[in-house]
C-alpha cells in the first residue's frame, strides 16, 4: 500500500503534526507515522475506534447522524479523529498552539481519495 503510506507520511509532515495513524473501526492500526513520545499506536487506535463509536451514538441520540470528524483539545495539544472510508479513521496528534482548520479542510476534501486507497 505504497500510495496509502505516502498519504499518511504526507499528513505527518504538516506543520504541528506529531503523529498520524490510520485505524480500522475495530481498533487496529492499518498504517502509521508516529514518532517516539506520542503515545502507543495500538492503544491510540483502540481508544480512537471506541471514541468514534460513542461519537456516532451521541450523533444519533442528538439527531445529527453518524460521526464524521472531531477535534479533541488536551493540555498539551489536540487529537483530530476523522472518518476515512466506510469503516476506517485517521487519527492525527497535533502539537499545542497549531491551527487545525486547514488540516480539517484537507481531510474532508481528500477523504474520497483516501477511501479509494483502502
Amino acid at each position: 500500500m505504497a500510495g496509502l503510506h505516502s498519504v499518511i507520511e504526507g499528513l505527518s509532515q504538516r506543520p504541528g503534526v506529531a503523529a498520524v495513524a490510520l485505524v480500522s473501526d475495530d481498533g487496529l492500526v492499518i498504517d502509521r507515522a508516529m514518532g517516539n513520545g506520542h503515545g502507543d499506536a495500538d492503544e491510540v487506535a483502540a481508544l480512537s475506534a471506541t471514541l468514534a463509536r460513542h461519537a456516532t451514538s451521541l450523533g444519533d441520540a442528538a439527531g445529527r447522524g453518524s460521526f464524521h470528524a472531531g477535534v479533541f483539545e488536551y493540555a498539551n495539544g489536540m487529537v483530530v479523529l476523522s472518518q476515512a472510508g466506510a469503516a476506517n479513521f485517521v487519527v492525527i496528534v497535533v502539537d499545542s498552539n497549531h491551527n487545525v482548520g486547514a488540516l480539517l479542510y484537507d481531510l474532508r476534501k481528500n477523504e474520497p481519495a483516501l477511501a479509494a486507497l483502502l
